[in-house]
């Protein structure tokens, strides 16, 4: 899915839920289904995947895309700002 296809999608989605077609938890999983499957198939990018942080702390429930689970160790703790081997998390695909 490319970029405008995807910003198309969400506006539809964004439409329905004005329109009182969808509810809010609906456009919700809909709009992040959205973005998830853009996030995954970008064009020409072979092996990219989502995965999510379980555990304690401010990791749990972090989602990114990388090529592997120790790549996405990586993008978490740069995100929070940490070092990985300080994460106590389980990296696993989604």
């Amino acid at each position: 899915m490319d970029r405008i296809s995807a910003l198309r999608n969400v506006e539809e989605a964004l439409r329905d839920f004005e329109a009182g077609e969808s509810d809010l938890a609906a456009t919700e999983q809909r709009v992040v289904t959205i973005l998830r499957t853009y996030a995954t198939d970008f064009e020409g990018e072979e092996g990219l995947r989502a995965y999510q942080a379980t555990g304690d702390g401010r990791a749990h429930g972090l989602v990114v895309v990388a090529e592997s689970e120790s790549e996405a160790r990586e993008r978490i703790a740069d995100l929070l700002g940490e070092a990985p081997s300080a994460l106590d998390v389980d990296i696993s695909p989604v």
